[in-house]
Order: structure tokens, then C-alpha cells, then sequence
């Protein structure tokens, strides 16, 4: 199969479909790959290593989409990449269509195909594509609020484990999947004191005997997260709905009620966010302030460490697409479920019965 990897063009991402290993494998495989020049410099991987591996390198991403018919990216296709989609492509990155209508509308339009990482399901209903990313966007969602929390980001100017004698900073985690799971880790390891929001016991269980006495766990009731935003230095938003918009759990009521300086880092703003006030931001210009309180949304939060993403996204994408590359798209999807159920785009329809709700498409 003719394999493409565009430069990604979302602003400040740097992560590139497939790393120069992952395109050894392919081409052992007989497969032949195009990779736009350029394309792995950001995650620091240089022209001459893709063709080491057996890529050949194309100047423009025009090249590249002329020459594949399998397009492995990391982030959605911007408007320009999705004029080039045409009857005969399938694309395989994460999309995030439930909040993103005009998205939906040109992939239709395109007649291509579109598997979604994010939708891509494993044992038990798990998310294996989704949860790289998640864990990373966790760990750096604490990075980020300590930032904002600084006085010179518009903080309250609280340091997150605070110092002997002087209290630490309050931290709230709405949600506990894996997003959650892995912001409660760095806040937690940095001395904070935290509470962690679910609406599943099994998932406030699990966190309790992980983390112990060091974390609050609280189901979260409109009354337990009215006060656990109220009473926090910074909110973090986990929650997720596997393929359909965020819930709205942070009202602007809320956010106005919060101490000024205080910060949210909204992790769900790939899918609209969990905070009413929450709109999407980029690593250029990552934060706004709305009432006093300081907005984190940025919607590729793991662009910005775009080494250990790449290397954590391919180890989880790479067998899938080794499977779409051996099989062909449609024997691929017959013989694995759990690839099928990231089936989303296919012959100008939704496939992806969520994404078909949440959007208002219907057969």
C-alpha cells in the first residue's frame, strides 16, 4: 500500500504521523511511504533518517496526497489538507468531529475515508490510540497549571506543594479516566492537595487504593463539584464521552464564583471542553482570563513535547496501521472490531453512530 505522511499544520504541532522506525517496519513489509520533507523535524527526526528507513521524501504535501491512499497524521486535518482529501484516501488520525461541524461536513464532501484514533476501541472498551495522548496531556496539564498559577502568568501566585508551614495549592480533577489518573499522579508527587471527581465508583475505588490518604476522592454530584471548583487553585478538566461533545459540568456561574488568579486547564477541549467558559487556545497564545480566572484550552497539548508523543502515539498506532497497510482498509475493519468501531467517515456518511447523534446527522 502507498502510505503518506503529511507535515502536520495545526498550529505549533510538531508530532509527525510516523516515526523513522515505524517506517522501517513498513517498508520490510513492502509497503511504500511518502513523507513530506520537513515533516519530523519538530520531533527531531531528520529527511535523511525517513529515507535511511525507506521512505522517499516529497517536497509538498500536495506530493503527498497525491501519491498515498492510506494518509497516517496525528491531528485533525486542517481545511487546506481537507481540500486535498479525495474518493479513494482513507484517513487514519485523531479527528474529534463531535464539536467540529465544519470538519464533518468536508470530510463528506471529500468522499474519503476516516478512522478516528480516538474512537478506536480495545479489551474492555478502552481507548489504546486515545490513551498516549491522555496520559501525556495529563502529567502536562499540572506542568501547565503551576505555570499559570505563577503571579507573572496572572496567577494567584500559589506554588502547587506549597512549603513547610504554608499550604498547598488546591487542586480539583474532574474526571478520573486516564487524563484524570495522570494529572492526580503529578499533582499528587508534587505535594498539592487534591480531589479527584468522578461519577463511576469503580474508577473512585481504583484511584483510592492507588493514591491512598494523599487524594479526596468525591462522586461528583452537583453539590460535591460546585465546591470542590469553588474551594480549588486549579481545576483540572479530564472528562470524557468517547466520541461525543464534553459535558458542560463547570458552569460560568461556577467560574465566577472562583477566587481570582485561580486556573482552569481544560484537558477536554478537543471535544468543546467541560467548563462553559472554555474555548480553544493554541500553544502561541495558550491562556485568556474570564471573572479573574485564568483559561489553559489548548487543543494539542501534546504538541508541545512532541518527541515523547510521536514515540508514544506510534507504539500504539503502529500495529493498526501495519493491519490497514497488510490487509486493506475494508479486511482490516472486518477482522478487528475494535478498529472498526473507529470507522467514522466512509462514503460521505458518519459512520460512528455517536459522532452521527452528536453532530444531528441521521440516516
Amino acid at each position: 500500500m502507498r502510505i503518506g505522511v503529511p507535515t502536520e499544520v495545526k498550529n505549533e504541532e510538531r508530532r509527525v504521523g510516523l516515526t523513522p522506525e515505524s517506517t522501517a517496519e513498513l517498508a520490510r513489509r513492502g509497503h511504500e511511504i511518502c513523507v513530506q520533507r520537513g515533516a519530523g523535524v519538530g520531533a527531531g527526526y531528520s529527511d535523511e533518517e525517513y529515507v535511511t528507513h525507506g521512505a522517499a521524501v516529497a517536497d509538498t504535501a500536495e506530493e503527498v496526497f497525491e501519491a498515498a491512499e492510506l494518509i497516517v497524521k496525528v491531528k485533525e486535518p486542517q481545511a487546506a489538507e481537507r481540500a486535498r482529501l479525495r474518493p479513494g484516501h482513507t484517513l487514519f488520525a485523531f479527528l474529534h468531529l463531535a464539536p467540529d461541524p465544519a470538519q464533518a461536513d468536508d470530510l463528506l464532501a471529500s468522499g474519503a475515508t476516516a478512522i478516528a484514533y480516538e474512537s478506536v476501541t480495545g479489551p474492555g472498551g478502552s481507548l489504546p490510540l486515545l490513551a498516549p495522548m491522555s496520559q501525556v496531556a495529563g502529567r502536562m496539564s499540572v506542568q501547565a497549571g503551576a505555570r499559570c498559577l505563577e503571579a507573572a502568568a496572572g496567577g494567584r501566585g500559589v506554588l502547587l506543594g506549597g512549603v513547610p508551614g504554608v499550604p498547598a495549592a488546591e487542586v480539583a480533577v474532574v474526571g478520573g479516566g486516564t487524563v484524570g489518573r495522570n494529572a492526580v499522579e503529578m499533582a499528587v508527587g508534587l505535594g498539592a492537595s487534591v480531589t479527584v471527581l468522578d461519577r463511576d465508583p469503580a474508577v473512585l475505588e481504583s484511584l483510592a487504593a492507588r493514591f491512598g490518604s494523599a487524594l479526596r476522592t468525591l462522586y461528583s454530584g452537583p453539590t460535591a463539584l460546585d465546591a470542590a471548583v469553588l474551594g480549588a487553585d486549579l481545576v483540572i478538566g479530564a472528562v470524557l464521552v468517547p466520541g461525543d461533545r464534553t459535558p458542560r459540568l463547570v458552569t460560568a456561574e461556577m467560574v465566577k464564583g472562583m477566587r481570582p488568579g485561580s486556573v482552569i486547564v481544560d484537558v477536554a477541549i478537543d471535544q468543546g471542553g467541560c467548563a462553559e467558559t472554555s474555548r480553544p487556545t493554541t500553544h502561541a497564545e495558550p491562556t485568556y482570563t474570564v471573572d479573574e480566572v485564568v483559561h489553559y484550552c489548548v487543543a494539542n497539548m501534546p504538541g508541545a513535547v512532541p518527541r515523547t508523543s510521536t514515540q508514544a502515539l506510534n507504539n500504539a498506532t503502529l500495529p493498526y496501521v501495519v493491519r490497514l497497510a497488510d490487509l486493506g482498509v475494508e479486511e482490516a475493519c472486518e477482522a478487528d472490531p475494535g478498529l472498526r468501531a473507529g470507522l467514522t467517515v466512509k462514503a460521505g456518511r458518519i459512520t460512528e453512530p455517536t459522532v452521527a447523534r452528536a453532530l444531528g446527522y441521521r440516516d
